[in-house]
């Protein structure tokens, strides 16, 4: 009995646990979702991979760089004597891609944040164009800054690139060199609209819409406020609403100027500018031609801004002229409101050779540009600064020079375009596969038109000329003055594992007037009211080192 007793429990303790199952077996099954996994796409290239659920390939890569360097600076007065520099910058790229019926469809951004200091390390450019923000503590400003910003954002499809993009007119872009000093159009970033058409054997050929305000270097434009020139100059010499520049509507018996009005030479934004280029890419190489056009442009005079240095009656004061008499000397000089377009040029050819007979990697660039109005076409100023018509070549230096795009001529009243042209060479060598230096070199020139600057002297009492010509005085002003820079230097840099860069460069900066000498602003001495001290060139050099790692 017993033992019938055991078998019975242990059938009803097994009925108990396969009647769940037998029941859940009638129940429908929940499958696992599937996992996707990343799949790589090497039809896009190396280091791409498909965004899962979608047909779209990405490729991430970055950049880490910290770079140090010094220039030297003579001159410890009128806020100078800084030496160092530091920059540490992080980079962020994203390239997407879509394989359609048209081609290829692609979206490329990047990403650049960046803390610097110093001398030369910090950008008064790219302050002036928004691209970075500086400290304002005591010890900070001027020294410190910061910056984030848009590097590239742009989309591309069936030979179109819209967004905000590398200049189409650019051809060398420093691409072997640290700190990029040689004379050069190298535009990273501006907004346009472009069509490139692929033809033949390498060939290509692109129209392209840039925004006008990346490539626009300001008048030469005298601000005012000299006392007993007149009443109604309140604001007149704010330069970043109005920039002042006088045209002469009348002249005393000796010449000198007795009726001025003040044009506004602010640029504003009328139409894009166009560029061109021709492009062919080899095995052996590659070579660019490339042209630009822009509008140069000026608004009407200033309210209120005429005014008259001739006394008319023994003992009474100068004063203003009235706004119908200066709209008639105006009108008699076939000026108008004194509004102007005048419209800048430049084109630019360049060569790149592949020399791998001499070195695995090794590469000469030979480039050359030449414009009117278009001083950041040419690339004339890259190292000593833009967007200012005006600029010591360095911190501290004895004198400015000129680095306007164009001119109001003050008997004209028209606008004179500036000439200027740059010619670059860098060489980029291999001494072993981590070893390899780059050799460059620039020269430059800007000149203004012939009587432009003599003409400047007539208004001397307004602007600050120093005497009508031939003074001696005007003679060794920097207004106007043709100059030239020379740039030279080369570099070390030693990768001992891929992707990672550890280098110097040192680079010697020459920079003057192309004719006579200058007044030596850091000394300040006059004999007889002449300047004691003249500089004829101004030379000074600049080393930097950088390490780089990019993934």
């Amino acid at each position: 009995m017993g033992h019938i007793a055991k078998k019975l429990l242990s059938g009803a303790a097994l009925l108990v646990v396969v009647a769940p199952a037998a029941r859940a077996a009638d129940l429908p099954v929940r499958k696992a979702v599937p996992i996707e996994y990343v799949r790589v796409c090497s039809a896009s290239g190396a280091g791409f991979f498909y965004i899962p659920g979608t047909d779209t390939c990405l490729r991430v890569s970055g950049r880490a760089r910290f770079e140090a360097g010094t220039i030297p600076v003579q001159n410890r007065n009128n806020s100078s004597g800084d030496l160092s520099q530091y920059r540490g910058l992080m980079r962020m790229n994203f390239d997407a891609r879509t394989q359609t019926g048209y081609g290829t469809l692609r979206a490329f951004l990047r990403v650049e944040a960046a803390s610097r200091t110093g001398v030369f390390m910090t950008s008064g450019t790219q302050q002036r164009i928004a691209n970075a923000f500086p400290a304002v503590g005591q010890d900070q400003l001027g020294r410190v800054q910061n910056f984030i910003i848009a590097e590239k954002a742009f989309v591309q499809f069936a030979g179109l690139t819209a967004g905000r993009a590398s200049s189409f007119f650019d051809f060398y872009a420093h691409d072997y060199e640290l700190i990029a000093s040689t004379a050069g159009s190298d535009l990273a970033s501006t907004n346009l609209l472009a069509y490139t058409h692929k033809f033949g054997e390498g060939w290509s050929a692109t129209l392209s819409m840039e925004d006008p305000n990346f490539r626009k270097n300001p008048f030469y434009a005298s601000s005012f406020g000299a006392p007993a020139t007149g009443p109604g100059q309140s604001g007149v010499n704010n330069v970043f609403n109005t920039a002042p520049s006088p045209v002469i509507l009348g002249t005393n018996a000796d010449g000198t100027a007795n009726t001025v009005v003040f044009l506004d030479t602010v640029q504003r934004s009328r139409m894009p500018d166009f560029v061109g280029s021709l492009r062919y890419d080899a095995p052996w190489g590659a070579m660019q031609l490339s042209a630009a056009v822009k509008d140069v442009n000026i608004g009407g005079f200033i309210a209120n801004s005429a005014v008259s240095t001739l006394t008319p009656v023994p003992g009474a004061a100068a004063g203003p002229v009235t706004p119908g008499t200066a709209a008639a000397l105006l009108a008699a000089r076939g000026l108008g409101s004194g509004a102007q377009t005048e419209y800048g040029w430049a084109v630019q050819g360049g060569l790149k050779l592949n020399m791998p007979w001499i070195a695995p990697g090794d590469g000469l660039y030979l480039q050359g540009a030449y414009g009117e109005g278009a001083l950041l076409y040419t690339g004339f100023s890259i190292f000593t600064g833009s967007y200012a018509s005006q600029l010591g070549p360095v911190q501290g230096a004895p004198f400015v020079h000129a680095l306007a795009d164009a001119v109001v001529n003050p008997l004209t009243g028209r606008i004179a375009l500036s000439q200027s042209f740059t010619a670059t060479a860098s060489y980029l060598h291999y001494w072993s596969p981590e070893w390899r230096s780059a050799f460059f070199g620039s020269y430059g020139e800007v000149s203004f038109p012939r009587g432009t600057r003599d003409a400047f002297s007539l208004v001397n009492g307004i602007v600050g000329a120093s005497a009508p010509p031939p003074g001696a005085a005007f003679a060794v002003s920097p207004i106007l003055r043709d100059n030239y820079q020379i740039i030279a230097g080369t570099s070390l840099i030693w990768s001992p594992v891929k992707d990672l860069d550890i280098g110097i460069e040192g680079t010697y900066i020459g920079t003057g007037p192309l004719s006579g000498r200058i007044a030596d602003q850091t000394r300040p001495v006059t004999v007889g009211g002449l300047p004691a001290y003249t500089e004829k060139r101004y030379d000074t050099t600049q080393i930097r080192m950088r390490v780089q790692r990019d993934f």
